[in-house]
């Protein structure tokens, strides 16, 4: 029941599904080198700085927290959505405080066994989406939530730990049944319907500076435009695109990749869309100019508007009703939880 993790992504601040990109998850694959912190530990002492803002059996939450949290949030949002106004922030805050006591109470609960597998879990997942956008992407995202590779680490560990308990202790009292799934599927068939894509490559010359991000100078540019040149000549002649797009690209989101996107129309810069749909499977692109820098594109496949087989649709179903279901029984499960720990919410002086 995977969606009980992406679930308690949406309840809980600071879990990896919040972050991504698309799912996304990301760490280090060395298993000693991000050991998760054991957050039932004994702390350091409050300040009048830092206080404590939540507190029952083997439970501490500080004000500093919550202010880790607010970040992470914010950070996330989609920015086409209005501002948050000030006078709204407490309100926010205080469901963020409660999604960090619900995520430290589930926590508590997990077995040495949970909490062992969890960390192979994550571990092999941070390092899977390492290699799918490359270490310089991961870390520039993270670093961009105001976090270190360190606390992103054991955020997916501590969800990955969640999600066993959930399971364990929650799981088995919902169900969803095909029926359920194949109505859902009869009554939504807009949401399974597949516009066209194309699937192409790209290698990217960049002509913004890596720390500014504003245009280069002419001169610089006319050597990035022959190095261009110099690469679309190569592909002409045959050589291998995925070779020369992780030799070449500057796009750190696909060049560990060959340089692959699969994506419909309105989705990417207009001139690399353009380019990308008008030819056909094969066929290179003569350099397009976008705000990014010069662009050398293949396309590797056109995909006609389609719908999603129930087959294949059927176990996202089963998961997006799950989580729904499971929205219906957490905050049952959550009070229990606040009940046996005797929370206490502390208010400031």
């Amino acid at each position: 029941m995977k969606y009980i993790t992406s679930t308690l992504a949406l309840i809980a601040g600071l879990t990896i599904a919040t972050y991504a990109v698309p799912a996304d998850k990301s760490a280090d694959s060395k298993k000693s080198d991000t050991k998760p912190a054991d957050t039932t530990s004994a702390k350091p002492a409050a300040t009048s700085d830092d206080p404590v803002v939540a507190k029952g059996k083997n439970l501490e939450i500080r004000k500093s927290k919550v202010q880790d949290a607010w970040i992470a949030f914010i950070a996330n949002r989609n920015p086409n959505m209005a501002p948050i106004p000030p006078d709204k922030r407490p309100e926010v805050e205080a469901q963020l405080l409660d999604n960090l006591i619900f995520n430290q109470l589930v926590l508590q609960r997990a077995t040495a066994a949970e909490k062992t597998k969890a960390k192979e879990t994550a571990d092999t997942s941070i390092s899977d989406v390492k290699k799918k956008l490359g270490d310089t992407a991961v870390e520039a995202r993270i670093k961009s939530m105001g976090m270190t590779m360190q606390q992103y680490a054991n955020d997916v560990y501590e969800q990955d730990v969640c999600q066993a308990v959930l399971e364990r202790e929650v799981g088995s009292t919902i169900k969803v049944s095909d029926a359920d799934i194949k109505k859902f599927y009869d009554d939504h068939p807009a949401d399974f319907e597949m516009p066209e894509q194309v699937r192409a490559a790209h290698v990217l010359i960049s002509t913004l500076d890596k720390d500014t991000q504003q245009p280069i100078p002419p001169a610089k540019k006319a050597e990035k435009e022959k190095l261009a040149k110099d690469i679309k000549a190569r592909a002409d002649k045959g050589e291998d695109f995925a070779k020369l797009a992780k030799e070449f690209s500057d796009d750190p989101g696909s060049k560990d990749k060959g340089g692959e996107y699969t994506f419909p129309r309105g989705q990417m810069v207009p001139e690399f869309e353009a380019a990308a749909f008008s030819m056909k499977p094969g066929q290179v692109s003569d350099l397009v100019e976008t705000h990014y820098g010069y662009h050398i594109i293949k396309t590797l496949e056109k995909m006609p508007a389609s719908k999603v087989d129930f087959e294949k649709a059927k176990p996202r179903i089963k998961d997006y009703l799950t989580s729904l279901e499971f929205r219906k029984v957490q905050p049952g499960y959550f009070d229990k939880l606040k009940k046996e720990a005797n929370v206490e919410i502390v208010k400031a002086n």
